[in-house]
């Protein structure tokens, strides 16, 4: 029951990192389960003493942050479900738009919670990839990647295939 030195870390982490991060996936997807098991590792090296079994102490500690993400998610789409159903539209019709906003709004509520968290506040917030990744809590390259998605499925929903998207 020592300190817990760097070498130690990277021996657990080569050890057991593949077999938590599987473990992870039973409850999340692949990245989530990859921060899960990256958050647990840095919480370990937070340790003031090593715990007496750190294999049991890592699947555990993995177990719990996974519930905890998974609650997280829970009351997010809880809020957002509620949100939705009291909000007003996104778009407002005009005579003169280029895109029907009955159906602009709909591919944007079809689109997966985590692509739609982008757009709006890339979009309606007016905000910055780094700005979404601070908000999100996500590596800006997530950001970028799930902002990149959510825009080619929007253009192919709306059959806007040849249409080119201006560089973030």
């Amino acid at each position: 029951m020592g300190s817990i030195d760097l070498e130690q870390l990277s021996y657990w982490y080569d050890t057991y990192g593949a077999q938590l991060v599987l473990y992870a996936r039973g409850q999340l997807d692949w990245a989530n389960a990859e921060d899960v098991v990256q958050e647990v590792f840095v919480q370990l090296m937070g340790q003031r003493r090593r715990p007496d079994n750190v294999r049991a102490w890592l699947f555990r500690a993995v177990r719990n942050a996974a519930v905890s993400q998974l609650r997280h998610r829970a009351r997010w789409k809880k809020l957002n479900d509620r949100l939705t159903a009291e909000r007003t539209s996104w778009f407002e019709s005009h005579p003169d738009d280029l895109i029907d906003a009955r159906m602009a709004q709909t591919i944007l509520e079809s689109l997966p919670l985590e692509q739609r968290e982008v757009v709006v506040l890339r979009v309606w917030g007016q905000m910055t990839l780094k700005e979404v990744a601070q908000i999100t809590d996500r590596p800006i390259s997530t950001v970028h990647s799930r902002y990149k998605s959510a825009l080619e499925a929007i253009k192919k929903k709306m059959g806007l295939s040849s249409c080119k998207t201006k560089k973030t």
